[in-house]
């Protein structure tokens, strides 16, 4: 069976186009994938807490990293022990201790990854990004729960202990909405 040159060209644009299209959608679809399922340790979002608390006992190590900025970020408790299902609260904190403001955003994860599905925040300064003025100091919130859900995983049933790391990032090249207000400012304060 012989093809003509045409049917060749063409399979291969449609080839090159489809494979161009998916390394654009990767990033964003790698995204969604890993926050819907809790792959690689990502966490999940929750409005309320579960209706159920188990006497079953995990405990919460707290991890703080800095990248690319001077900020100083610990957290104010190094671990804390927690009733499935009982929402926990912790704190962190961060310090500028320059005399610019910093503009940063968190990323974040938990350990081992398979906790991941089942680590769920109700409120955490990750989820926006933030100016820290200078020399200021601020304590950080987060609100959690690890899902009584945990239980029927026959891998994830057996932990004793789940490390939520953060990372803060300088942000200044984040185009979130902070810095896309701070752009509108500048660009209405411009002589026109």
């Amino acid at each position: 069976m012989k093809f003509s040159n045409r049917t060749i060209g063409l399979t291969a644009g449609g080839v090159f186009l489809g494979m161009l299209g998916l390394a654009f959608m990767a990033e964003p679809l790698y995204k969604s994938f890993c926050q819907i399922t809790g792959f690689g340790g990502t966490t999940r979002i929750a409005t309320r807490a579960p209706d159920t608390i188990l006497d079953q006992e995990i405990t919460m190590r707290f991890d703080a990293n800095v990248a690319d900025t001077a900020l100083i970020f610990r957290p104010l408790q190094r671990e804390q022990t927690v009733k499935i299902g009982q929402h926990g609260l912790a704190f962190y904190e961060v310090e500028n201790p320059t005399d610019k403001p910093i503009r940063v955003i968190a990323s974040y994860n938990v350990t081992p990854h398979f906790a991941g599905p089942y680590f769920y925040k109700l409120e955490c300064f990750c989820f926006e990004e933030r100016v820290i003025a200078p020399f200021e100091s601020k304590k950080l919130p987060i609100v959690y729960f690890v899902s009584p859900d945990m239980i029927e995983d026959h891998v994830a049933s057996q932990l004793e202990t789940i490390t939520l790391s953060y990372t803060f990032f300088d942000s200044s090249t984040y185009k979130g909405p902070l810095n896309q207000e701070a752009r509108g400012a500048a660009n209405s304060a411009s002589p026109g």
